[in-house]
């Protein structure tokens, strides 16, 4: 199965202009982000997805593959569903810009979740066990619920499920913001309409399901950190 990472990398980010290019110990972001997937053992090759020349020229100075994409994407799936549209492949993964540390084997268990998935139109996506109360208030930290068959029921900002019965200790995941899709998902989702769920709750996988896509889930027990605004980086600080 040939599966592309794509790492969609947008500089006029409203909280963070210009995150992709910023410096993190003498490397900038989307260098160190594409280090990371270029470690994964299951992909077939890695290209950054980006709207603006800076971004373009400063990875082909060090040897990476990018291609420039419209300024009109609304989301980072869409941009990929337009990399998807020029190269060819039976997979595509979705790789957050904006994680400078991620680790190459939850792309790696990402992409061992879309080979298993006989499903011509899969999405799949990662999920990690949480219990502390400061993640699940946290409304930035999307936590989702899953069936017994490892598919995402909702997604949301708010703590799910709601613990009615304080004796009863239920488990609790986020999601790890990571996606990959089958070529025929990605064109099918980059076509739908923003739906109530996801006007509601501003996330766009919501979308998905709304529509009656399966979201397929594997649960890892690594941690991810990603940086939203610039005071995010202080938690880089000592890391090479």
């Amino acid at each position: 199965m040939k599966i592309i990472g794509i790492i969609p990398a947008r500089y006029g980010s409203t909280r963070f202009l210009g995150k992709p290019l910023v410096m993190i110990n003498g490397k900038t972001m989307i260098q160190r982000v594409y280090e990371q997937a270029t470690k994964a053992l299951l992909l077939s090759e890695v290209i950054v997805a980006t709207d603006d020349e800076r971004i373009m020229n400063h990875v082909q100075s060090w040897g990476g593959k990018v291609m420039l994409t419209s300024l009109n994407h609304p989301s980072g799936t869409d941009r990929c569903n337009e990399i998807a549209q020029q190269i060819n492949a039976d997979a595509y993964i979705n790789i957050q810009g904006d994680e400078p540390f991620i680790h190459p084997e939850q792309i790696d268990l990402l992409a061992s979740l879309l080979q298993s998935i006989n499903h011509p139109k899969a999405i799949a996506t990662l999920i990690k066990k949480e219990n502390a109360d400061s993640i699940l208030d946290n409304p930035n930290i999307i936590k989702v619920v899953v069936n017994q068959q490892k598919k995402a029921l909702y997604f949301s900002r708010a703590p799910i499920p709601y613990l009615r019965n304080k004796n009863f200790k239920p488990n609790y995941y986020k999601h790890i913001g990571m996606y990959g899709y089958t070529k025929a998902a990605l064109q099918a989702i980059s076509q739908l309409s923003m739906s109530q769920l996801e006007q509601t709750e501003q996330l766009e996988q919501l979308r998905w399901l709304e529509n009656g896509f399966d979201i397929f889930v594997e649960v890892t027990s690594l941690e991810s950190h990603s940086v939203d605004v610039p005071e995010d980086l202080k938690r880089f600080e000592n890391k090479n």
